[in-house]
């Protein structure tokens, strides 16, 4: 009879607005590179205090997880500010005053 209310679940808001201008930075990634390497904190604090094997060995997956996504965040970045630099050289190489 006494019928537990339901928690909604809480959702995160992303604070980090799209600029849309991601030559050769993104905001975006730089807050999820953040956020990723909060979580493998997160979850080493877990480690040292969990001794338990089956838990220890799962959390351990998660941290390596997260690690992984913040290698891959890294290298879109870095694709990122690539391109933006072949982009500059090939916009100067048509500029009229560089001659």
């Amino acid at each position: 009879m006494g019928m537990k209310k339901k928690t909604p679940l809480r959702q995160h808001s992303v604070k980090t607005v799209c600029v849309h201008n991601c030559r050769n930075a993104c905001a975006l990634l730089n807050d999820a590179m953040k956020r990723e390497s909060e979580m493998v904190k997160f979850y080493d604090q877990i480690l040292a205090e969990c001794d338990y094997p089956d838990i220890h060995g799962f959390v351990r997956e998660l941290s390596e997880e997260r690690s992984k996504a913040i290698l891959r965040i890294v290298e879109k970045v870095n694709e990122m500010q690539s391109r933006g630099q072949i982009l500059d050289g090939v916009i100067s190489s048509f500029d009229p005053a560089g001659v």
